[in-house]
């Protein structure tokens, strides 16, 4: 089974930016994605982003459209989720996650690998 681990969360003032990396190992399966979700203290987790391997289709959860973008590194299996314009709300434990591509939004994909996430604390 593949492995995901995240780096890149800390502290910062709302407004400004922050960069998660997650790097992969290469799962059994060509057909994956990579993606983000998060969750609050007493909150459910929530989509945040995601990217189709092969194809780099995009999708984003509605909090975070405009302001987060997702990428990836083909070769070195590693996506990225750039967080702009970062406000107190986003603050979180942020989740990397690789699954199959899936034909239902708003992942569009099935998460079977999960990170133990890296903390993303905005401050006002």
């Amino acid at each position: 089974q593949a492995q995901v681990i995240e780096s890149g969360g800390g502290l910062v003032q709302a407004g400004n930016s922050l960069r998660l990396a997650c790097s992969a190992s290469q799962p059994s399966y060509s057909n994956f994605a990579m993606g983000w979700f998060r969750q609050a203290p007493g909150q459910e987790r929530e989509f945040v982003a995601s990217i189709s391997w092969t194809a780099a289709a995009t999708y984003y959860g509605d909090s975070v459209k405009g302001r987060f973008t997702i990428s990836r590194d083909y070769a070195r299996y590693t996506a990225y989720l750039q967080m702009n314009d970062l406000k107190p709300e986003d603050t979180a434990l942020y989740y990397c996650t690789l699954g199959r591509v899936t034909a239902r939004g708003p992942s569009y994909m099935g998460p079977d690998t999960w990170g133990q996430g890296t903390q993303v604390t905005v401050s006002s």
